[in-house]
């Protein structure tokens, strides 16, 4: 069974089983970034049914993290946009920083967390994997874990070029890679039985899904290659994607996939339905149908 439609200042956004797996959905809290930003090239008449925008043209987002856990090892599906950012992107995003005590509402502990993954190192997907402390230094949020990104979007980051250095904060990964509890993937792999990370390049080049089956069922955290419920459409991608057309297709691979066998899609920033299962609808376009009966 699951939970859904939590009001929007619920720590734990929902739950779901599938097999032997627990998945739980906490929150970083919400926070705002610009509706035309979000919705590319999609004129705001359309996406604004979706997705109402305020008086700054902003729209309300989650930081959407997926705890897995099936009695043996507990894993964390990326870590929102943490404490780190600087007092001027604090007012702008109006981020909330509420990931220990989503975690605390929950009653799991920061130290039973066995491996950590990220899909993307973009701030707003791995901020709590370290925790700035009042001296200023830099420690793991969770210290027992085994952390794991992909080798590219490291190298890329440290590019530090113009389209997006501001998507990358260093304090989030270098100190776990200098340290060594940070593996850094080629590829695709199964971190775990039953829980596998592949490539869904577009957003970024070297952006993961995360992949969970059990009991003939399965979930797939697809991160920002379909950040909400309102981006299902095939040509509704964000003017963050390096590479529109290449999400495209990626979407296209996504569906033939995730309809057909009937994946539970869990959504990285969508604040009030953080899963459901997409179908087509007679029009032959992608809609979701609301997860309560996982």
């Amino acid at each position: 069974m699951s939970e859904l439609f939590p009001s929007d200042d619920e720590l734990v956004r929902g739950r779901a089983r599938i097999g032997d797996f627990e998945l739980t959905v906490l929150t970083d809290g919400s926070y705002y970034l610009d509706g035309g930003a979000m919705f590319g090239v999609v004129p705001k008449p359309l996406w604004e049914k979706r997705a109402p925008a305020d008086e700054k043209n902003r729209i309300l987002l989650g930081t959407n993290t997926v705890v897995v856990r099936d009695g043996r090892n507990t894993v964390v599906i990326e870590t929102g946009i943490g404490n780190k950012l600087a007092q001027k992107q604090r007012e702008i995003f109006q981020s909330k920083g509420m990931l220990p005590a989503s975690f605390k509402a929950a009653g799991i502990g920061l130290d039973e967390v066995d491996v950590v993954i990220n899909s993307h190192l973009h701030f707003d997907h791995c901020g709590w994997n370290t925790t700035l402390r009042e001296d200023s230094s830099v420690i793991p949020t969770f210290s027992n874990a085994r952390y794991y990104a992909h080798r590219g979007e490291v190298e890329h980051g440290r590019l530090q070029l113009e389209r997006d250095a501001v998507s990358y904060t260093a304090d989030n990964y270098e100190p776990l890679i200098a340290s060594g509890q940070m593996t850094l993937l080629e590829g695709p792999k199964e971190i775990l039985p039953g829980i596998a990370v592949e490539l869904y390049p577009g957003h970024t080049a070297q952006m993961m899904a995360v992949i969970i089956s059990s009991g003939g069922s399965t979930a797939c955290y697809i991160s920002d290659l379909i950040p909400t419920s309102a981006h299902l459409d095939l040509t509704w991608g964000m003017g963050y994607d390096l590479d529109p057309l290449r999400v495209i297709e990626e979407r296209k691979r996504f569906y033939s996939r995730a309809i057909a066998e009937r994946w539970l899609v869990l959504f990285t920033h969508d604040h009030r339905r953080p899963f459901g299962y997409v179908e087509m609808n007679d029009r032959g376009r992608p809609v979701l149908r609301d997860g309560a009966n996982a």
